[in-house]
């Protein structure tokens, strides 16, 4: 019988039961002379992915207590305390164990009946999975639809970490962008479709739209599902903010229009409407014919959502309506609280969002929004996210978030005006 006896970086040396030595082995190296040592390898895709901007803006504004934070994608609201009770209950009834990595039956069960009531169609608990975030389920989604080299078609400016999200799944991400006009954002369907090959597996499209506030129609939605299925492709849809809208109950969903079997995926986030976002809870709406292939992957990524905070997240849909209509006040209160500023601004370009709780606003004259950025940190002590973060489109914009307190934007807003006008 052989026994390992040494392994190295460099050498294997193998023994018998007696201790005699047998065999050893140099593992052919590279390795450069002054180190000593093979540099571990590390994936080039993944190498290739830059630093995240906001985080640059985020690091600085969080050194400096006097800033004031609108850089971020989050109200100042902390999570109502209805919901902390409900955590605290279930870890004190033992909620702390493994459990069924789709989600608790309670959780995928209220969250189809919300779907169901938003949407006046019936969507069926066994088509809902329970992610440890949205961002979480976006990447699972990844992971599980792409080949190496194979491509999404993304609609941009867009968030960068769902950019991001292709690459660290193997494939390549393509960028059709809206285009902005006198009547705001809009899409070209012909230019999306266009962007399409034989190695395209699914279109990305997050709406209401962070960064922008575009919200895709109902008519444009019913295209790309016919698209979708006549193509096979896999349609990704990022509606997190399906809530936060201004001139109607509820934002256009995929879910309204889609048979529960067509290749649709939507994406859901307690993080938005119910102010949850350090919470890292998130659910995937999908054909309930990708549950157990789900299942897999979940038990060998996360092995699923924190059962407690998965409680949490009952109380927040099943009596969070109230929180979720003074959110969506508070952030309607903070848009006007921008627009008024920003209309004072002869530098600035900006048209309203119906959608979504940032202002995305052009800047006269400024060509590296990053610095410009980093500059309103140091200067103004507001920080915002440079319009770069969200793709090339974005360069020469900014963005900032006002679901905030009308105190602090008002604050915040004037300092800005100062350094912008």
């Amino acid at each position: 019988m052989l026994l390992v006896a040494e392994w190295g970086p460099h050498l294997l040396s193998l023994e018998n039961e007696d201790g005699s030595e047998v065999q050893s082995m140099t593992l052919a190296t590279n390795k450069p002379a002054e180190l000593g040592r093979i540099k571990p390898h590390l994936r080039e895709k993944l190498v290739q992915i830059e630093p995240q901007k906001i985080v640059q803006i985020a690091g600085m504004a969080l050194a400096d207590p006097d800033v004031i934070t609108l850089h971020f994608g989050e109200s100042d609201v902390p999570t109502a305390e209805f919901i902390n009770k409900a955590a605290y209950d279930a870890l004190q009834n033992g909620h702390t164990f493994y459990t069924h990595r789709r989600g608790i039956p309670e959780l995928r069960d209220s969250l189809a009946r919300h779907m169901t009531g938003l949407y006046g169609v019936p969507i069926d608990s066994d088509r809902v999975t329970v992610t440890p975030s949205a961002m979480q389920a976006l990447m699972l989604t990844m992971m599980g639809i792409l080949e190496e080299d194979d491509n999404i078609v993304v609609i941009g400016p867009i968030w960068p970490n769902a950019v991001a999200a292709v690459p660290f799944a193997g494939g390549v991400p393509r960028v059709v962008n809206l285009r902005n006009g006198n009547d705001g954002w809009s899409l070209d369907l012909d230019e999306l479709f266009d962007a399409c090959d034989e190695r395209t597996r699914g279109i990305f499209i997050n709406s209401p739209a962070n960064p922008t506030g575009w919200t895709v129609t109902q008519e444009q939605q019913q295209s790309i599902l016919e698209f979708a299925r006549a193509n096979g492709l896999w349609i990704i849809a990022d509606e997190i903010y399906t809530r936060i809208v201004y001139d109607r109950p509820v934002a256009p969903s995929f879910l309204e229009i889609c048979e529960p079997e067509d290749p649709v995926i939507v994406l859901g986030s307690f993080s938005k409407s119910w102010a949850m976002t350090g919470w890292r809870l998130g659910w995937m709406t999908t054909p309930s014919s990708l549950g157990s292939f789900l299942e897999n992957l979940i038990e060998y990524s996360s092995s699923g959502t924190a059962t407690f905070i998965q409680h949490a997240g009952v109380t927040a849909v099943e009596d969070g309506e109230p929180f979720v209509a003074s959110m969506i006040e508070r952030c309607r209160t903070g848009r006007e609280i921008v627009g008024r500023h920003l209309a004072a601004l002869p530098r600035v370009r900006y048209q309203e969002p119906n959608a979504a709780f940032y202002a995305f606003f052009q800047i006269d004259g400024m060509d590296d929004s990053l610095e410009f950025a980093k500059e309103l940190v140091r200067t103004a002590k507001v920080s915002v996210a440079p319009g770069s973060a969200f793709g090339p489109a974005g360069e020469g914009w900014l963005r900032l978030c006002f679901a905030r307190s009308a105190e602090s934007l008002e604050v915040a807003m004037e300092r800005l005006s100062k350094s912008l006008s």
